[in-house]
Formats: structure tokens, C-alpha cells, sequence
């Protein structure tokens, strides 16, 4: 029968059992010592600054490690065998974790009296395994389950699990228990290589119990701060809010079921200016800093809450903003009887930060005493709310070349002058931003701050410099334009009578006189005016224009063999990118094919070391127009060609010239300076715009936008029927035209009408040599005489368009009421476009462009007379 067990029997461990049992143990105890002494060397490790001292303990350890490894193997001998195995025993039996040595069949080798008291077992024979033990309820049989399932890999494991009464049979406590259960593998060199399992098992209930307990009063502390008398709210780096109390959450009328941390930012609480005074509150690296500032929130109806906060803000090691605590107080409401002064000060706290005005006092020395929050948004790069409270001087915050003036505008304002002219500067640290300063003299000191001398407002006319100067831009690009075009129809009268006179003279010499050769000079150098002066009418958007609808795909397919033709000899790649199902235009192809040219053959000019040359077309809905940010473009649909080049580019102090005529950077004898403002007239004439981007160095794009056409049916039919009315089209010179009748000889009576007299006379004289009556008139009221005189008896009228007393239109008016069939021909150096809308759509008339030679005068007369 066995002995009922002492109190003092608990010193020794249950069961022992084994012939390897002293082996064991030995290795137990070197197991445990050594993870005891590294726990204590990591836990001491930080309160041990002293290193000589660190590395003492060190070397000890490693010194009793020696030792300790050398006893159990037998190289030193510490101490007796039976002395180490019961050290060892006292060792394992005083420690406080259940524990239980198993071998790989789970029979049990050693149980210490922790194991025992927590079990329930008093002596050997009551021990049971955990398999028994713990089996038999569901939450601790799946711990179990997975420890095993883990040690089998050979994978240390810990498990928690509860249980309604306490392990073991014979345990009288009751109630339910938290335990923790911990399994690992230890390996011996005398079991046949086959590893023991140490299972330990605690009771931890008292340390659950303890944080359920802190757990509690967390609870109740967070409900205490949802249900405060003041709001609260936490915010990340970013201003991303990850909670806000129900207090708060009321006041603005938030439904805190459906906030979620992140998706609200400080932002979107603020109302009006508030947020700039927020992002205002810096700290200094790694420090924490509060302020308390007055402003409005915005609740989900739109109205404002006036509030106060108490804003802490923290900041990384590196300056980079931290996170931030912000306590919310609501101001004090108005009482019945009056205004208090409370909601007097958020009233006008209210309207200092939310002015869309930046304002700022400032002493007799120009010293900031004062700002609201536009003024730190507004020079946010210049001033923050730090430099406020060391009173910085304000000349700070304007150009240097500045200051003078506006220190001339603080000393009137000091000496109380009144209108006091406002100025214009920009800030040292960006210099594209334009502000405007009004300095106001302070005549009433107040009590509160005597020393303040004038209240300054600052606005920003960024924006309104560049409409200016876009504004002025433009109104010297339609000066130059109509000079270009009142200068165009001067030249082509004289070019007209230069191509007349040396066309009659041409009739008159043969090929072998010695003038003949002169007279071919003449006209070739006539017609190269000719050319500049279309050039001219292009700028000005005076030119002859046939539009018709393109796929610009096509065209630029067409033109691409022409560019490579173009670089040929260079070092020049061609690179075109074409946009998929390019939406119509509707421009003049010919037209548009030498906006193309021109600009691939100023690229090319640009990269006289070579490089690449890229045409790209593209689709651009209303939205990706918006985003170029070109304030003069309206959103709409439209069709962009870009022409890039990688070359010299194009200083920015001659950027707002290229458009302008015979403005060149060109040598000598290499351009007119008319090829960009032939460009700019014809893109701008097809309703389109262009603009260009450039960097020295990198190279240049121009960007024409073109509208997207899309045909109405109603207008179409107008257009057609405006066409057909339109007889003929100019065609330039030395150009033959298509299917020119053989015989241009005539018989019919010419009424010639041209206020130049040259013209007038070359051309009745040209049109006598091939048969015609020719009467001519100086003017439209002349015209009108003659036509009496001769009783109607006219077959066909020419006419300028542009003339004194009475123009070509007119004229044809007037005409067309007695002769509603007689024939007319319009003569003119500018577009059809500039006369033929004021005429009737059902007008029936010819059109010859100027400067125009005998040849092309003739072939109308004989078209519009046979037609």
C-alpha cells in the first residue's frame, strides 16, 4: 500500500522514473539554465550602460557555460554525480510551470510537484497524461491536438484555452480557468536519437482576470471620452482621421455607426480658412507642441459650429509632420438679453479667417503683429505661424527690388496720409505668383494694441497678370495683323499691275531679244511677292480659304513621304504616332498641309546634330482639353496634332514673338520671319488654336487644337448652296488652273471696276488684246453711271471689293436689282469670306485672287461668261 505523501514530499518531483534518469536531468538543467540566463541577459541588458561592466557579465557567462557543459559531459568534475542529479531534481520540482516529460509513445517520465498540485495528483500512481486529462473537453483537446501535431514536425508550440472547472479529477477548485500550455522537443544523445517532449501547463486565470479587468476600465474610459462634455478627435500624418468621439460626432451630425478610421480628413471637418490655421501649428523635430486657435467646423447640413480647439501636434525626428490630438470646445451662445462679448470675438473671428482676403497688422516698423488665415495659406512658403510669434518684419515676404516701395507706402501709412497707391510684387521664393498689396493707415489706435500703425490686405492677381498680358499679347497680334493685311492689299495691287504690265510685254518680245530674259526676271520675282504676300494675308486671316472636312489620319499619311523627303541628308528620324478613329475637322487641306510643313521643317532647322522628329495625332474629349489648363481654349471636343522635335528649343524671352511677322532667329537669307505667322493665321482662321512649349536644350512642341466637326443637316445644306454660288477659286500664280478653255478670246463688253488705277489700266488693256469692250470705272458710283450710259448693255462686271464711296458688295447689289442676270466677278487679295457674307446666299458670282496675271484674268472672264 502506498504512503500517503507529506507536505514536504512536494520538494521531490511525482514520478522519476528510468535508467537514464541522471543523464536527463543533467541535460534539463543545462537547458533551463541557459534559457534563464539569456532571458536575464536580454531583460538587463538596457539598464546596464556601463560596457566594461556588460562585457564582465558576458565573459562570466560564457565562463559557467564552459563549466557547466564540461560537467555533464565529464571533462570537468564540479561536483559528485549524485550531487549534480539532485541539484538538478530540486531544480525542475521548484519550478513554477506544471511540468511533464513524455517520451515519443507519450509515457511518462518525469512529473514535477507543480504537474501534480495542479492536477490533483498526490502521488505517482494518480499522474495522469494531458491526452487524459485534457481529451475529454473540446477547447483544450484541440490546443492539444495542434501542439502534438506540432511537435511531430518538430515545431515548438503554446496554446491558451478555458475551461469551465479546473484540470484533474481530484481538484477541489472550482468555477471556470484560463490555462496555458507550452510544448517543446529535447534531444539526447542516449535515447536512440529520439527526442523527449516537455509539456508545461499554468494556470493563468489570476493574469486573465487581471486583463479583463484593464481591458474593463479601458472600456469605460473610451465610453467616458465618446460621451464628454467636449469633442475629440485623433488625426495620422496625412490629416486622415482615425477616431472621433460620439460628442463630436453629434455636434456635427456624423453617424458614427458608419465612420470608418481613414476615410475622413481633417479637411473635411473644417470649415471656411480653419484648415490653413491648423496645417499652421508646426513642432519643432521630435517635439510636441499645443495652441489653441478659434474656427469654425462644418457639419453635414452645411452650416458652420464655432468652436474652440486645443490642437497638440507631434513632430517625427526628421521635421516631418506627426500625429495629432485635438480636444473640441463649443463657444458660448449669445444670451437673451444681449450679445455677450464671447460671441461678439467668435463673430468676428469668424469673419477675420474666413475673408477671402489675406490680412495682416503691422507696427510703425513694419513689424507682423497680426494675421488671419488666408495670409498664412496665401504665404505659406514665405511665413509660417513660428516666424508670427517672433514679429517678422514684412518686407520679408516681397521681392527685394520691392521693398523700397513699400516701405515708402508703411512710413505714409505711419504718418496717417491716406490713399495710398496699391502695389504690385511677388514673393522672393516664386517668382511666378503676383500679389497685390493695400496698405491702410490705422487713425484710431485701440487700447488692446496701441503700437498697431496699418492694416495691410494682400490678394493674389496672378491669374489677372496673365489675362493682362494674354490680353495685350492679343490685341497687339490683331494690330499687327491688320497692318499685315492692309499692307498685303497695297503690295497686291502693285504686284497685280507688275504681273499685267510684264505679261503685255512678254506678248510683244520674242525668246531671242535681249529683254525677254529681263521681263521673265520680273514676272519670277513678282510672284515670289506674291508668295510673302499670301503669307501676310495668312497671319492676318485674310486669306483664301476652301474649307472641307479631313481625317486628319490621311493627311498626315499623305505628308509623310514629303517630311522624309524633307530630312533627307540629315540626321533627323521621323517618328509618327497617329491616334486610333480621329474624330472630322473641317479646315482648307492645302492650307493646313503647309501649317504641317512649315512646322516639320522648322524642327528639322532645330537639330542641326540630328535627332527625332515625332508627329503625333490624337482625340481629346472636353475634359482632357480642360486639363491642359490654356485659359483661353474653351472645353470642347477637338483634334490634336503635335509636332515634336528634340532640339536647340526656344528661349522664353522670345516665346511671345515667334508668331509675329518677320520676326526671325534665323541667318540672313534663311527665313522671311512670315512661316510661324502664316501658321498661327491659318490654324486661327480654321477656328483652331496653337500653342507652343519649349526648353532650351531638351527641344519644342507645338500643339494645334483643331475642333471637332460635326456636321448639322440643315447647315450642310446651307454650305453647299454658299459653295455653289462661289464660281471659282484663285488659284497661285504661275499655277495652271484645271480644265482651262483653249480659246480665251472673246467678244463680250467688260464693265472693268478697280479704284488702282495701274490695275485698272493693265487690265483693260490685257483684256482689249483678247477681244473684249472693256469700260472701266474707278469707283462703285461710277459704275453705276456708266451702266446707265450704256443702257445695261454689259455682259459681265469685274470689281474690286475693297473701294471708296461704294465697295464690290455693294455694288453687285445695286446691280443685280435692274440686271438680276448679269454676270460678276469678284477681284480681291482677301478671302471670299470677308465679302460673301453680306451677301445673299443665292448671290451667283466669280472670284479672282490677287496679285493675278493676264492668263488667270482671261480664263475667269471666259469661265463665267461660258458658265
Amino acid at each position: 500500500m502506498t504512503k500517503p505523501r507529506q507536505a514536504d514530499d512536494y520538494n521531490a518531483p511525482l514520478v522519476d522514473r528510468g535508467g537514464r534518469s541522471g543523464t536527463v536531468l543533467r541535460i534539463l538543467l543545462l537547458a533551463l539554465v541557459l534559457i534563464a540566463a539569456a532571458g536575464a541577459f536580454v531583460v538587463f541588458k538596457r539598464s546596464l550602460d556601463n560596457e566594461m561592466v556588460l562585457g564582465g557579465l558576458g565573459v562570466l557567462a560564457m565562463v559557467g557555460i564552459f563549466f557547466l557543459v564540461s560537467s555533464v559531459i565529464g571533462f570537468i568534475e564540479v561536483m559528485p554525480q549524485h550531487q549534480s542529479d539532485s541539484l538538478a531534481r530540486a531544480f525542475l520540482n521548484s519550478h513554477p510551470d506544471g511540468t511533464l516529460i513524455t517520451d515519443d509513445k507519450g509515457r511518462i517520465i518525469y512529473a514535477n510537484a507543480a504537474y501534480g498540485a495542479l492536477t490533483g495528483a498526490r502521488k505517482a500512481t494518480e499522474v495522469q497524461t494531458l491526452e487524459t486529462l485534457l481529451s475529454r473537453h473540446r477547447e483544450s483537446n484541440e490546443a492539444l491536438y495542434r501542439l502534438v501535431n506540432g511537435l511531430r514536425e518538430g515545431k515548438e508550440g503554446r496554446e491558451e484555452f478555458r475551461l469551465l472547472r479546473a484540470v484533474g479529477p481530484g481538484s477541489n477548485s472550482s468555477g471556470a480557468h484560463w490555462y496555458r500550455l507550452k510544448a517543446r522537443l529535447l534531444h539526447q544523445e542516449d535515447n536512440g536519437g529520439k527526442p523527449l517532449q516537455i509539456w508545461q501547463i499554468t494556470d493563468i486565470t489570476a493574469e486573465r482576470d487581471d486583463q479583463e479587468r484593464f481591458f474593463k476600465e479601458l472600456q469605460n474610459a473610451i465610453d467616458y471620452l465618446d460621451h464628454a462634455p467636449a469633442g475629440f478627435f485623433s488625426a495620422g500624418r496625412k490629416g486622415e482621421i482615425f477616431y472621433l468621439n460620439a460628442t463630436l460626432a453629434e455636434w456635427l451630425g456624423l453617424d458614427l455607426t458608419k465612420f470608418l478610421p481613414g476615410s475622413m480628413s481633417i479637411g473635411d471637418l473644417v470649415a471656411g480658412e480653419g484648415l490653413a490655421l491648423i496645417q499652421s501649428v508646426q513642432a519643432e523635430p521630435g517635439l510636441k507642441k499645443t495652441v489653441t486657435l478659434d474656427l469654425d467646423l462644418r457639419k453635414t447640413n452645411g452650416q458652420s459650429l464655432p468652436v474652440q480647439i486645443i490642437h497638440s501636434v507631434t513632430s517625427m525626428r526628421d521635421g516631418a509632420p506627426g500625429e495629432s490630438r485635438t480636444i473640441v470646445l463649443a463657444r458660448e451662445k449669445s444670451s437673451e438679453s444681449g450679445q455677450s462679448a464671447s460671441a461678439a470675438a467668435m463673430r468676428f473671428t469668424r469673419f477675420f479667417n474666413n475673408t477671402p482676403m489675406a490680412i495682416a497688422s503691422v507696427d510703425g516698423e513694419g513689424r507682423i503683429l497680426r494675421t488671419n488665415a488666408p495670409f498664412l495659406k496665401l504665404f505659406s512658403g514665405v511665413v509660417s505661424r513660428d516666424d508670427l510669434e517672433k514679429s517678422p518684419s514684412l518686407e520679408t515676404i516681397v521681392q527685394e527690388s520691392d521693398r523700397p516701395q513699400l516701405a515708402a507706402a508703411l512710413a505714409a501709412a505711419k504718418d496717417r496720409q491716406g490713399d495710398i497707391a496699391p502695389l504690385d510684387t511677388r514673393t522672393p521664393t516664386d517668382e511666378a505668383r503676383y500679389f497685390r498689396f493695400y496698405v491702410n493707415a490705422v487713425i484710431d489706435q485701440s487700447d488692446e494694441a496701441p503700437e498697431e500703425a496699418a492694416i495691410v490686405y494682400a490678394v493674389e492677381v496672378t491669374e489677372q497678370k496673365a489675362l493682362e498680358a494674354q490680353m495685350a499679347q492679343t490685341q497687339k497680334m490683331n494690330a499687327v495683323g491688320t497692318l499685315a493685311g492692309g499692307i498685303a492689299h497695297d503690295f497686291n495691287n502693285v504686284l497685280t499691275a507688275i504681273l499685267l504690265s510684264s505679261d503685255h510685254l512678254l506678248l510683244q518680245a520674242r525668246p531671242s531679244d535681249a529683254s525677254f530674259a529681263d521681263l521673265m526676271e520680273i514676272k519670277r520675282n513678282a510672284n515670289r511677292a506674291a508668295v510673302l504676300v499670301r503669307q501676310l494675308l495668312a497671319f492676318s486671316r485674310k486669306q483664301t480659304m476652301r474649307p472641307s472636312v479631313l481625317n486628319l489620319t490621311d493627311v498626315v499619311g499623305d505628308l509623310r513621304m514629303l517630311v522624309d523627303r524633307l530630312l533627307s541628308g540629315t540626321n533627323v528620324k521621323l517618328d509618327v504616332q497617329y491616334g486610333r478613329d480621329l474624330w472630322p475637322v473641317k479646315t482648307d487641306l492645302s492650307q493646313f498641309e503647309q501649317v504641317l510643313i512649315n512646322l516639320c521643317v522648322n524642327a528639322r532647322d532645330a537639330m542641326p546634330e540630328g535627332g527625332t522628329l515625332t508627329l503625333r495625332t490624337r482625340n481629346l474629349t472636353a475634359v482632357e482639353v480642360s486639363a491642359f489648363n490654356y485659359s483661353y481654349m474653351p472645353a470642347e471636343d477637338m483634334v490634336l496634332v503635335e509636332v515634336t522635335d528634340t532640339g536647340t528649343g526656344i528661349a522664353p524671352e522670345i516665346m511671345d514673338k515667334i508668331f509675329e511677322p518677320f520676326f526671325t532667329t534665323k541667318d540672313v537669307g534663311k527665313g522671311t520671319g512670315l512661316g510661324l505667322a502664316m501658321v498661327y493665321g491659318i490654324v486661327k482662321q480654321s477656328g483652331g488654336y496653337i500653342q507652343p512649349e519649349s526648353e532650351v536644350g531638351k527641344g519644342t512642341t507645338f500643339r494645334v487644337f483643331l475642333p471637332r466637326h460635326i456636321p448639322e443637316p440643315a447647315v450642310a445644306a446651307e454650305a453647299g448652296a454658299i459653295d455653289s454660288a462661289i464660281a471659282a477659286v484663285g488659284t497661285p500664280p504661275e499655277a495652271p488652273a484645271a480644265q482651262q478653255p483653249e480659246d480665251l478670246t472673246g467678244s463680250a463688253v467688260v464693265l472693268l471696276v478697280e479704284d488702282e488705277e495701274a490695275v485698272r489700266r493693265g487690265g483693260k488693256r490685257m483684256l482689249e488684246t483678247r477681244g473684249y469692250t472693256v469700260h472701266e470705272a474707278g469707283s462703285g458710283v461710277e459704275a453705276l453711271s456708266i451702266m446707265e450710259e450704256l443702257e445695261g448693255k454689259v455682259d459681265i462686271v469685274v470689281s474690286d471689293v475693297v473701294m471708296p464711296e461704294m465697295d464690290g458688295p455693294t455694288l453687285l447689289r445695286e446691280l443685280r436689282k435692274n440686271y438680276p442676270d448679269l454676270k460678276f466677278i469678284f477681284v480681291s487679295g482677301y478671302a471670299e469670306d470677308a465679302f460673301a457674307r453680306n451677301l445673299p446666299p443665292d448671290a451667283k458670282f466669280g472670284f479672282l485672287p490677287k496679285p493675278f496675271s493676264l492668263k488667270q484674268l482671261a480664263v475667269v472672264v471666259k469661265e463665267t461668261l461660258d458658265g
